[in-house]
């Protein structure tokens, strides 16, 4: 039948076209910068090449990993115990096409070179932009590293395999895989921060094996190849690492009770889990399990501001992709003078927090070479995961409302990115634990607040407003009356400094709008609310991606 034209209502216009691939890494001016002052720009050729992945293949592997969610199979078709997770494809692909681009490794397998780390934080904030949910195994095999140092015998056995290009999904020994995961368990049902009250129990074996009687109330990424967990043994809390599968080719006796049913984070598993008496290897000293599984923790929190940085820059690249082609009232939307005060808030938001990943990442990088980066690493990371991670869910939510009612569909980036926003802040240490963590790095480790003011002083001079938050900061942590009630205040202003401190050494129009709205406060509780005279059109294109 021929239509009949007085029925044809449905011409679609003034909508604008999908994101088209594109190079997330060539689009992102504020990551270029960021990554070359903090030395790694000798990787540029590795960035270009994973950007073009994330904004062209792996924009819609995200997509559909996040659409169809791992299912458990705790069983096979016979009753046998199978403890097995099935993922679709794509969720696959993206761990393939990650770890061959060292997402989890580049930094320790380039570690010669200054700046490795810097590169790898680069990988992991692209990586980010098309699917956080498999950045949690990444990161924690990434992570793993450190607390292995503690065994050489184990690091000798599993770093090979961790730090190799490759993924390699299958449930085998691991001396028969070409590369190897890692995940991590510390937290139950009665204690979750309190990892003091774990009860999990650690009984020696003759072997000077152990084996483990107790559960996980989070266990992240169940299918890896091993855990780092803590547990009771004959002195105190340790460190053990647990295998999925025995040498022998035997599944290891951690049984999954169940996969958390998550606000978002839809590609990846986490898992509730029984240790009917698991095997396990100690690492590190016996009772010094915190201390052990901390030197993983720093990693992973510092993963939690690269990931979160990412996400806001995701977030910015939709609302201003959607604001340059969608028009109302008689103008593009990147043309309205209230929508241009948004968008360029949003942006300084999203630079400053690259600026402060990207530079703690170089920290950690210089760390084994240079005290001074290490002591700031170790309190930069704590400042940096708390605020970077706190202001994520607000931004997403902003640039969501940049697409109106389109944003609130699950047809666009929007959602997914809105229900991952929150996660970082709670992983890894929630708001409060960290920041009681920032008060305890500066009262107990004095090499921490030197670091912290060394890099505040190397602005002093720059900005007016900037020389009075570090006096007034520099009191505020000098005054001991109920500090920890303020500890949040405290740490959000030495997030604040810090941030203008870094940006003060990059682009002149990014300083001068974050200090000005940020540190001098000429701004409101809400996105879009800074001064009139900044240059807002010059924030935009500045951060526009290409078409």
């Amino acid at each position: 039948m021929t239509p009949d034209p007085r029925f044809h209502t449905h011409e679609v216009g003034n909508q604008p076209t999908p994101l088209a691939h594109d190079n997330a890494w060539t689009n992102d001016t504020a990551l270029a910068e960021a990554v070359a002052r903090d030395g790694g720009s000798w990787a540029n050729g590795e960035l270009a090449a994973y950007g073009a992945l994330v904004g062209g293949e792996m924009r819609a592997l995200g997509e559909a990993a996040n659409r169809q969610r791992p299912v458990l199979q705790a069983f096979d078709a016979y009753g046998r115990r199978i403890d097995a997770v099935d993922f679709h494809p794509a969720y696959h692909r993206l761990m393939a096409l990650a770890t061959q681009h060292g997402v989890h490794s580049f930094g320790w397998r380039h570690a010669e070179r200054a700046g490795a780390h810097v590169a790898r934080a680069a990988l992991l904030y692209l990586h980010t932009q098309a699917d956080a949910g498999t950045a949690c195994p990444l990161t924690m095999s990434f992570a793993a590293v450190a607390a292995l140092r503690h065994a050489p015998a184990l690091a000798s056995h599993w770093l090979p395999g961790l730090i190799a290009a490759d993924y390699d999904p299958r449930p085998l020994p691991a001396a028969d895989k070409r590369a190897c995961t890692m995940g991590m368990g510390m937290t139950e049902k009665q204690g979750g921060s309190d990892v003091r009250s774990n009860s999990t129990r650690a009984e020696r074996l003759t072997d000077g094996g152990y084996r483990l009687v107790g559960h996980k109330w989070f266990f992240s990424a169940p299918m890896s190849d091993a855990h780092l967990v803590l547990a009771r043994d004959e002195v105190g809390l340790s460190c053990f690492l647990v295998p999925r599968v025995l040498a022998d080719g035997s599944r290891n006796a951690v049984h999954l009770q169940a996969l958390k049913d998550k606000l978002g984070d839809w590609s990846n598993a986490s898992a509730e889990v029984e240790f009917a008496g698991a095997l396990a290897e100690r690492v590190g000293e016996a009772g010094r399990g915190i201390a052990t599984i901390l030197e993983m923790v720093a990693l992973t929190r510092l993963d939690c501001m690269i990931a979160s940085a990412g996400l806001m820059r995701q977030a910015v690249v939709q609302a201003l992709h959607h604001c340059r082609q969608r028009s109302a009232f008689g103008r593009r939307l990147i043309e309205q003078p209230l929508m241009q005060n948004v968008l360029a808030d949003l942006i300084i938001e999203s630079e400053a927090a690259v600026a402060l990943a990207m530079r703690v990442a170089r920290a950690v990088d210089a760390a084994p070479r240079d005290p001074r980066e290490a002591a700031f690493a170790r309190i930069a990371t704590a400042i940096g995961k708390y605020w970077v991670c706190k202001r994520t869910p607000s931004l997403v939510n902003e640039a969501q409302e940049c697409l109106g009612g389109l944003g609130y569909v699950e047809t666009t980036a929007m959602t997914r990115l809105y229900r991952q926003a929150p996660l970082n802040s709670i992983w890894e240490g929630s708001g409060n634990v960290v920041c009681l963590d920032v008060l305890r790095a500066l009262g107990r480790e004095p090499a921490c607040r030197e670091a912290l003011f060394k890099q505040f002083e190397r602005a002093r001079g720059c900005d007016h407003a900037l020389d009075a938050a570090i006096d007034t900061l520099a009191h505020a942590i000098d005054d001991d009356a109920a500090l920890e009630v303020r500890s949040r205040a405290v740490v959000e202003d030495a997030a604040l400094a810090l941030q203008a401190a870094i940006l003060l050494d990059g682009d002149a129009s990014v300083a001068e709008a974050f200090c000005r709205s940020r540190i001098a406060r000429r701004h409101g509780l809400a996105f879009g609310t800074l001064a009139a005279d900044l240059p807002m059109s010059a924030l935009i294109e500045r951060a526009l991606p290409a078409i």
